[in-house]
């Protein structure tokens, strides 16, 4: 099934999402700014986009394995949430984890967003959980 998900270029630099492969999951976001980010630490880039994503989404904002890989720049929130009801600009937290500083520019790939629908789930308090195999181990229990 396919959705319609509405994009709205409010600056003039602003690029329009898009797929690098037909197959991909992540539409490919732009800075519409140039911003240096120095070495340990981050900076709020704008894409210059508005959208209206379709009922029961939400919008993932992914980082680039790309950049994190060359030049240790990642999303500082990953995923990142867009909310279906949000129509504000679409911006994006980037950190420099690098030891030197980074240089954004307009028009570069920042970040991928992944829309995913979203589960509507009735809350129901309890005192008592069914058992799993896994029950409260966490954090290193598998030992691997």
């Amino acid at each position: 099934m396919e959705y319609k998900l509405k994009i709205k270029l409010i600056h003039e630099d602003a690029k329009m999402p898009y797929r690098a492969n037909e197959g991909d999951a992540g539409l490919d976001l732009f800075s519409i700014e140039e911003k240096l980010i120095k070495a340990g630490e981050s900076a709020l880039i704008g894409t210059g986009i508005q959208m209206e994503l379709p009922k029961g989404t939400e919008a993932q904002i992914r980082p680039r394995s790309g950049l994190a890989l060359k030049h240790s720049i990642t999303l500082l929130n990953t995923p990142g949430t867009i909310d279906e009801g949000y129509r504000g600009e679409l911006k994006v937290i980037l950190i420099n984890h690098g030891r030197e500083d980074f240089k954004v520019e307009k028009q570069m790939r920042i970040a991928q967003m992944v829309i995913a629908p979203v589960l509507k789930v009735q809350l129901e308090q309890t005192d008592i959980l069914s058992s799993s195999e896994r029950d409260k181990g966490g954090f290193g229990s598998s030992g691997k």
